[in-house]
């Protein structure tokens, strides 16, 4: 007997068997569900531990999952959505903060390994009212287009100027018992943050405000 569109056999057709297809994995993944519903309700809660953190100079006492990364703990637990999160494994640099004078890409560190430190963010550097010198030549500079980066730029900027200050060497320092500044020097120090709208040249131009000044 020849196969019409709606038949698989004489007997079966095709409606017939995915109806009893949908019934059986219906059948199958009620239970499957309920168990974990059942487990997740069933569950222990993750222990916390409190973690003691000084951010742009003010004290704060939180309990925190110890898987917690620092930024989580800054964006979620502290509303301080300045330091942004973009690759989430430590190659965009989106995420940089100055911990005890270093900076450091936030979203490779937990919370917990910096209790009792002083963390500076973005917002801790400088008010709208009263930026701070980076920030201000960033801006005199175009030194960002969409902006998500600059954060991270900025704070790197500003601790990058400390190391070259404390004669720490980079990868293309030709001296190393005698650090001087740079436009090679910035380049290499900052290209661990990425900027996605090339900004590049105007980043440069606005640390070099910032170091004459300084000078």
């Amino acid at each position: 007997m020849p196969y019409d569109d709606e038949a698989l056999s004489p007997c079966v057709t095709r409606r017939a068997l995915l109806a009893g297809g949908a019934v059986g994995v219906a059948t199958v993944s009620t239970p499957v569900l309920a168990f974990e519903a059942e487990s997740k309700a069933t569950a222990p809660s993750p222990p916390t531990v409190d973690v003691s953190l000084s951010v742009n100079g003010h004290r704060h006492q939180l309990r925190l999952d110890p898987r917690v990364t620092l930024l989580d703990a800054l964006r979620e637990h502290l509303a301080l959505t300045g330091t942004k999160k973009g690759c989430d494994h430590g190659q965009c640099g989106a995420c940089t903060v100055i911990v005890e004078g270093r900076r450091i890409n936030s979203c490779l560190t937990l919370a917990v390994m910096h209790d009792g430190e002083a963390v500076t963010t973005i917002e801790g550097l400088g008010t709208p009212d009263k930026l701070h010198p980076m920030q201000a030549a960033f801006v005199k500079h175009d030194g960002f287009q969409c902006g998500y980066c600059t954060p991270g730029q900025i704070c790197s900027s500003v601790a990058m100027l400390g190391e070259i200050e404390k004669g720490i060497p980079s990868h293309v320092t030709p001296d190393l018992d005698h650090v001087v500044f740079s436009d090679a020097e910035v380049r290499e120090r900052m290209s661990g943050n990425i900027c996605r709208c090339a900004a590049y040249p105007n980043i440069v131009a606005a640390i070099r405000e910032v170091h004459g000044g300084a000078e």
